[in-house]
């Protein structure tokens, strides 16, 4: 489920700063955001970021927080200085009652973790920095300011989701990711306070912070990352006197975006636990459930924001109606889309069905890809390649389909469901060929026979 956690405000003076908490692990991590960010706009749209908050609460509490003049904190209190945001988390902290804690600095956020761990070291145990970005004679200045300079232009049409295109380019070619951005990038911050930010940042050198620091330091940057250069990682990495430096082959910004997100994540659990998760203590094998609307930018033009609004409502009513009939559990939804997972192959199948049939009176046409493999479970969600590889299936449905692997289809052998045969596949970011089945309707002629594999298995299956 995407539901939010609730959002609080401390008081810094007559500042007004957002902040959520997130798991109730033994320590407590601390997420400085960087440029901009809003809480409860990111958790209900990117699934990205979800999980990578889930993860951080799996061995974390997790403490996140809006910058003043961005998402839900006060907006109209003009330009800041660097103390003055010291002074904002530590009204956060003495709000859920921490004494103690890492912080996570990301971008601008590492100026903020640094002078914070200077300013309370009795507060402050260690040091995440992940694309950490200050302006500092002894890295690239040019290529920093270059990666501002993107988004500096950014600005002239923000709104548009342009930053997308240097935050999380692994995403920034997929229109739901680009919508997604755009509207975080209306609703966290104006053109105007992006400036003002930008110029900020560049006023802010790191130099001596880097060089005092005597904590635990985790620097965390990306090759190929397109705000901040990779020198500038390195440069940290080589300063602060007790650092450990992990440099990951990506492109994306963000450190919930891009394929090294996961990897990441088992570096920071390791450095603040001293061990990576029991990846095996936590998989299962589920069947996972995708669906999504076709064609949804398009019926939203025709039908406009209240209309199409109204119809997205009644098919999640549809859907998880006949989740809770046939016993799938709702993981996640993003936009149009829904993520679901089942304990038995064929009811995830008739379920699919029963909704196609349930919406067609609404004139929607839906699309679904089922498929049956391991599974892990992080915080509340279900994670792993299997997730993949059903969501890559169901991109390959066409209007009405539910498009089905042939794991499924030998596990439900013997249950009356028919399938046809759609040849073999390639499914983007997935090894290998993939044979996959569609769901036959009764007009469907010659549906493809399926043998069974195990009698036993199959006859659990149902």
């Amino acid at each position: 489920m995407s539901t939010a956690r609730p959002t609080h405000f401390a008081r810094n003076g007559d500042v007004h700063i957002a902040y959520q908490t997130h798991g109730s692990g033994p320590l407590d991590l601390v997420v400085a955001p960087g440029f901009f960010s809003h809480l409860e706009l990111q958790w209900e749209m990117d699934p990205q970021y979800r999980a990578w908050i889930r993860r951080l609460a799996s061995f974390a509490r997790v403490i996140v927080f809006d910058g003043r003049c961005s998402g839900l904190s006060d907006r109209d209190v003009g330009a800041s200085t660097l103390d003055e945001r010291v002074q904002d988390l530590c009204a956060v902290l003495d709000a859920v009652n921490c004494d103690r804690c890492t912080v996570l600095g990301i971008a601008t956020g590492d100026a903020l973790a640094m002078q914070f761990a200077q300013r309370y070291p009795s507060r402050c145990s260690a040091l995440v920095l992940c694309s950490a970005y200050a302006s500092t004679a002894a890295s690239d200045p040019a290529g920093i300011d270059h990666g501002l300079a993107g988004l500096q232009t950014c600005a002239a049409s923000w709104g548009s989701g342009s930053s997308a295109d240097l935050l999380a380019p692994s995403q920034s070619g997929k229109p739901a990711a680009r919508q997604r951005m755009a509207r975080l990038e209306r609703h966290a911050l104006s053109p105007r306070a992006l400036r003002v930010m930008l110029e900020e940042a560049q006023r802010v050198n790191v130099q001596s912070l880097a060089r005092a620091l005597q904590l635990p330091v985790l620097v965390l940057h990306r090759t190929r990352d397109a705000v901040v250069p990779a020198e500038f990682g390195r440069w940290l990495g080589f300063t602060i006197a007790q650092a450990r430096y992990i440099e990951s082959l990506s492109a994306d910004h963000l450190p919930w975006s891009g394929e090294t997100a996961d990897e990441e994540l088992d570096e920071i659990q390791q450095f603040l636990t001293g061990s990576k998760p029991d990846l095996d203590a936590n998989r299962f094998l589920a069947t996972v459930f995708f669906c999504d609307i076709v064609n949804s930018t398009d019926q939203l033009a025709r039908l406009g924001d209240r209309a199409w609004g109204d119809t997205l409502g009644r098919r999640y009513e549809v859907l998880r109606a006949a989740l809770k009939e046939y016993k799938g559990q709702e993981m996640d939804t993003a936009g149009d889309s829904l993520f679901a997972t089942f304990s038995l192959p064929a009811r995830a199948v008739r379920c699919a069905v029963a909704v196609r049939e349930a919406v067609r009176p609404l004139g929607m046409e839906l699309r679904f890809g089922i498929h049956t493999g391991e599974c892990q479970r992080q915080g509340d969600t279900v994670v792993g390649i299997a997730v993949h590889t059903t969501a890559r299936i169901m991109n390959l449905a066409r209007p009405g389909e539910v498009l089905v692997s042939r794991t499924l289809t030998d596990l439900v052998a013997g249950s009356g469901l028919q399938f046809r045969d759609t040849g073999i596949h390639v499914l983007k970011s997935v090894p290998g060929e993939w044979r996959l089945f569609c769901v036959a309707d009764a007009s469907n002629a010659e549906p493809t026979p399926v043998p069974v594999m195990d009698a036993q298995l199959a006859s659990a299956s149902l």
